[in-house]
């Protein structure tokens, strides 16, 4: 046999390999897909949907009695609510309509008049900073409820400086921030409950300000108070306005 012959002969063999070869590792590749059953693949309940398994049909299973996530313990009620701490449900509330409309609180029988946390420098300006952010559009930069929205059309905020407001307990503040009222809605998913408070602190400062009259033990000022914890709760308890 000629050695251009043998040659290719040699070739032809070894492409017939390379083809065998190829054809070996995609009928591996096939069934070891077909056969996998990693984690991505294993048969699971899509959130609320039925289940035969249980006996209530429910494939959602709910938490053992007593379950609290860590740090949602929330003990501290007057910081995460706003509230003393055995609020009365059946208080009775009293509310006025101004001229724009709004549904006004006058009676606040179950808010903390005092702050839960120690006012501060930072804290004031930590809520200035937060009400510049959120507040700021339709309460207008000293809280007279004249905010750029508001001129462009959107109905007025009462004022922070009428009695109303200026009697009010800083809980009120922290409550409508957390659960909205009127036209306003709930900021609780935006801003946390530390910096709700920090805002509150700022809406005194504002009044304290333009009303110079009042001062830091009637605005509800607390500097001796512990601090607490600041984990954001979106779920505080909704109660009166």
């Amino acid at each position: 046999m000629s050695r251009s012959k043998f040659k290719v002969q040699s070739s032809k063999f070894k492409v017939w390999k390379l083809i065998g070869f190829c054809l070996l590792l995609t009928a591996y590749c096939l069934l070891a897909s077909g056969c996998r059953y990693d984690m991505q693949d294993q048969p699971r309940y899509k959130a609320y949907k039925q289940s035969d398994f249980f006996a209530d049909n429910r494939a959602s299973r709910d938490l053992p009695a007593g379950t609290v996530p860590r740090g949602w313990l929330h003990e501290n009620k007057a910081f995460y609510t706003g509230k003393i701490e055995n609020p009365n449900p059946n208080a009775p509330i009293q509310t006025t309509t101004d001229a724009s409309g709004n549904t006004l609180v006058s009676s606040f029988p179950n808010d903390i008049d005092e702050f839960p946390v120690p006012v501060t420098k930072e804290l004031i300006d930590r809520g200035q900073n937060r009400f510049n952010i959120y507040c700021i559009v339709c309460h207008g930069p000293v809280g007279n409820g004249d905010g750029m929205l508001v001129r462009r059309g959107f109905p007025k905020p009462p004022t922070y400086h009428d009695d109303r407001l200026r009697n009010a307990p800083v809980g009120h503040f922290f409550d409508v921030m957390t659960n909205g009222w009127g036209k306003m809605n709930s900021y609780g998913a935006q801003v946390s409950p530390a910096d709700r408070w920090a805002i509150a602190s700022y809406i005194r400062t504002l009044q304290i300000a333009q009303n110079p009259e009042m001062n830091l033990k009637t605005a509800g000022a607390n500097s001796a108070a512990p601090k607490p914890s600041t984990t954001t709760n979106t779920n505080a308890n909704r109660g009166v306005r």
